[in-house]
């Protein structure tokens, strides 16, 4: 019983109760509030990750430039794999996969 006198006392209080009212405004109703916060803390990891994405994909492009710029044989290569490009003599066959649909 005691303690619940305490605890009331101390709510009566009109600086507990100011600072109880700011802390909520605070955490809930602010333009930057608590949710928002977690948000840009996911959208921030998100972020991160694709950049680390893009900068294994960017040192992959170099070496692969690197490559070509030092041996024809590659320049020959990534023109037949991408462009579909042929020498005289040979004759080029693309083959789609198709998958199959399945009969209900």
């Amino acid at each position: 019983m005691q303690k619940t006198y305490k605890i009331l006392a101390y709510l009566k209080n009109k600086y507990i109760i100011a600072v109880l009212v700011f802390l909520v405004l605070i955490i809930f109703y602010d333009r930057n509030d608590i949710f928002v916060q977690i948000e840009r803390a996911k959208q921030v990891n998100a972020l991160h990750q694709s950049k680390a994405f893009y900068e294994q994909e960017i040192e992959k492009t170099n070496k692969e430039l690197n490559a070509l710029e030092s041996s024809q044989s590659a320049v020959e290569r990534y023109a037949r794999e991408h462009f579909f490009m042929k020498k005289d003599n040979e004759a080029v066959f693309i083959v789609d996969s198709v998958v199959p649909a399945s009969h209900p």
